[in-house]
């Protein structure tokens, strides 16, 4: 039975190891070179500090995926918006983990105090990704197109968002 918990050092392998499938083969991400497992412990410990939550969802003992918010932009009028990230192993698609694990990150998001979380999906091709956050809530703001280069091609980005909570009906208790 599959199981969602916050992530733990003991996991920076496995998630280095499907991100890194993602880097080299996937327009989800645009970044080319895979980063090595120091650097992902350091970005899950930035976003911890954050207090912000990174997940993941494993099986069998086995990390099948993860996920985790982080602030929009760093200035301070933009700490109630978070962008997420999702990534799963490839042996784990279309099995309803990614949707899980979704929703699991936006109610942990929402209790953080996360206002509005926003998806800025690589590729306007992925329609796995955009599928996967429209049944979460999220909706389309709009597309950038042609603005990175990958795979020798130059690839969108879709922008999506999902309100949480209380959203902007009212302002945030500071």
């Amino acid at each position: 039975m599959p199981l969602i918990r916050p992530s733990t050092e003991q996991d920076i392998d496995a998630i280095t190891q499907i991100y890194r499938e993602h880097v080299l083969h996937g327009t989800g991400t645009f970044e080319i070179e895979p980063p090595t497992s120091a650097e992902m412990a350091a970005r899950r410990a930035d976003v911890l500090a954050k207090g912000l939550p990174y997940l993941v969802v494993e099986e069998a003992g086995r990390v099948l995926g993860f996920a985790y918010c982080t602030w929009f932009k760093p200035r301070p009028a933009f700490r109630f918006s978070a962008e997420d990230s999702i990534y799963m192993d490839s042996t784990a698609h279309r099995q309803g983990l990614g949707r899980a694990l979704l929703a699991e990150l936006c109610a942990q998001a929402e209790r953080a105090g996360v206002r509005k979380l926003i998806a800025v999906i690589g590729d306007s091709a992925n329609t796995a990704s955009v599928g996967l956050h429209q049944a979460q809530g999220f909706t389309p703001v709009g597309t950038i197109a042609a603005c990175g280069w990958k795979f020798e091609r130059w690839l969108d980005i879709v922008l999506m968002e999902k309100p949480l909570g209380l959203a902007h009906t009212q302002a945030p208790s500071l």
